[in-house]
This record gives structure tokens, sequence and C-alpha cells, in this order.
């Protein structure tokens, strides 16, 4: 499993999109911690966890963490 720092560069939600399009297009599962640490409301927001939720779906992946100011997925 590759483990990712969102707090990494912006801080920002590019993290979490750039990590679930890239293991959704390989198959190959992360851990994200730190998620938009770098924001005044860190953690996923409404819009971060329904893109979590599409992407999930659409592949058929399990989601562990997956709800609204989580941390870590």
């Amino acid at each position: 499993m590759l483990e990712i720092d969102g707090s990494q560069g912006e801080g920002g939600g590019q993290v979490l999109r750039t990590s679930l399009s890239l293991s959704a297009l390989t198959g190959r599962p992360f851990r994200l911690t730190n998620i938009r640490a770098g924001r005044s409301k860190p953690g996923l927001r409404p819009q971060h966890l329904t893109a979590v939720q599409a992407v999930a779906a659409t592949c058929q992946a399990a989601v562990e963490g997956a709800r609204i100011n989580a941390g870590s997925l």
C-alpha cells in the first residue's frame, strides 16, 4: 500500500484528487494522511467525500475512514 502525506505541496484537496485518480487507474491502494492539513478547515469536506464515494463505487473499492472532516483515508 502506498502511503501519502496530504500535507505536502499546497496541503489542499489536489493531493486527494490525484491520489484517487491514480489509484483508480492503476488499481494500487493508498493510505492518505493529513488530508488538507494546510487549510483553515482541514480534513474531508463534503465535495471531497462525494468524490471519494464516486470513485470507490466506480472501481468497486473498499474505503475506510470516508466521512466529513476525516484526516485520513
